[in-house]
């Protein structure tokens, strides 16, 4: 528990202020105090702070229904499913209330794809310093032992991998008859903003192709825009079998969702998943005017162009910092990785006027709204490489 909130369970790190409202890119606190936010709810707040058109739509869809229960057919979810089809190149649509549940689904339909061919046992690939999710399923696939330490038994059937090593992929095929699915989230977000290389990407749609497997690509946390493409695995030109997605998709609306191709789309049937709160009225209405809004406001453009602009002035301004060891990432989801833990980062950043996170114990993390300028882009190198600087300065490598 914490002194000001003595009746919330204390399961997480909160930093010492309470937000009040938004603007754009810009937060404030209860105290007044005016913040950059260079979080976006952890790549959640895709167009930024009350948005005047997602807003007065939001209103209006509350005014005629929240929510409705997945006994009747619901218009917005297939209008919805059918966007993300066109954008994705795939065939349909579960729809859930977050991330882990969309991580869930796309588990469950990796066993049942398995047991459906008479494997008894099936496994999936997963890969170090992945992170999928804290249920007690997705937990075993994240590859951290911190976030794991005192939740065991975890959940067996998952056969863990380097990111990038293709010839590790092929090895595992020769030893493990039962593997039925690849799972791997496109850029790794709370592992320290890695990449899967394009053409590493390539060659395991290539593997999955070869063994029959599912090739499950998690961009929960990178897609809808936020690298530049609709969905970060659009950069290596692959198509997968089986997509998770939530943060951005609903701009602070909770929404998941599952969009699956031919492979996998008819796995699931009646009675074999579920869920109360996914699909109702509200969170399909964010999701169609998010992307309806980033198709007529060039915001997905807007991530590249910016993403770029802000990634270079970083690696310019960090250039020859000592401690500093790489500026990565795509679009609107960069990491500046440093030689050593900076956890007081978010602190120093906090006061300085940017709200940030620190990821991998050494990796700054920005994930912005998508909305971000140019100007206020700027605005984040000005206050985030002399706090970097000073940090690196006053404390000594591990």
């Amino acid at each position: 528990m914490t002194a000001s909130m003595p009746h919330v369970m204390n399961t997480y790190g909160r930093l010492p202020i309470a937000l009040s409202h938004g603007q754009g890119c810009h937060v404030w606190d209860t105290e007044g105090r005016r913040y950059l936010d260079g979080l976006g709810g952890i790549a959640v707040n895709t167009l930024g702070h009350n948005h005047p058109k997602l807003v007065p739509a939001l209103q209006e869809q509350i005014s005629r229904l929240i929510h409705a229960s997945n006994y009747y057919e619901s218009p917005l979810q297939e209008a919805l499913a059918q966007q993300l089809c066109a954008l994705s190149g795939l065939s349909s649509a579960f729809f859930c209330s977050t991330g882990l549940e969309a991580n869930e689904a796309a588990l469950k339909l990796a066993r049942k794809f398995g047991h459906d061919k008479g494997i008894e046992r099936p496994e999936v690939i997963v890969f170090e310093k992945a992170f999928h999710g804290r249920s007690i399923a997705t937990l075993s696939a994240t590859g951290n032992p911190k976030v794991q330490a005192g939740f065991g038994p975890l959940v067996e059937g998952f056969v863990r991998v380097p990111l990038n090593d293709a010839q590790a992929l092929r090895e595992v095929a020769r030893q493990r008859p039962n593997v039925v699915a690849v799972f791997l989230e496109t850029i790794q977000g709370e592992g320290g903003i890695h990449t899967a290389r394009w053409d590493y990407l390539r060659e395991v749609r290539q593997i999955c192709d070869q063994q029959n497997w599912l090739l499950m690509l998690d961009e929960v946390q990178c897609g809808v825009g936020r690298t530049g493409k609709w969905f970060a695995h659009q950069w290596a030109g692959v198509l997968p079998d089986v997509m998770p997605l939530a943060k951005g998709l609903g701009s602070g609306v909770p929404i998941g969702a599952v969009v699956v191709g031919e492979k996998a789309r008819h796995i699931f049937g009646p009675g074999n998943h579920g869920t109360t709160f996914g699909g109702n009225p509200l969170s399909m209405r964010a999701g169609l005017e998010t992307l309806r809004i980033m198709q007529e406001d060039g915001v997905m453009e807007n991530a590249a162009r910016v993403g770029t602009h802000l990634k270079a002035g970083l690696q310019s301004a960090l250039a020859g910092t000592a401690g500093v060891l790489e500026v990565r990432g795509e679009g609107l989801m960069l990491g500046i990785e440093l030689d050593r833990p900076c956890g007081v980062i978010l602190t120093r950043a906090m006061e300085a006027g940017l709200l940030l996170s620190v990821t991998a114990d050494s990796v700054v993390r920005l994930v912005p709204p998508l909305i971000l300028t140019m100007a206020e882009a700027d605005e984040i190198i000005g206050i985030l490489v002399p706090v970097i600087q000073q940090f690196l300065a006053e404390t000594p490598a591990a």
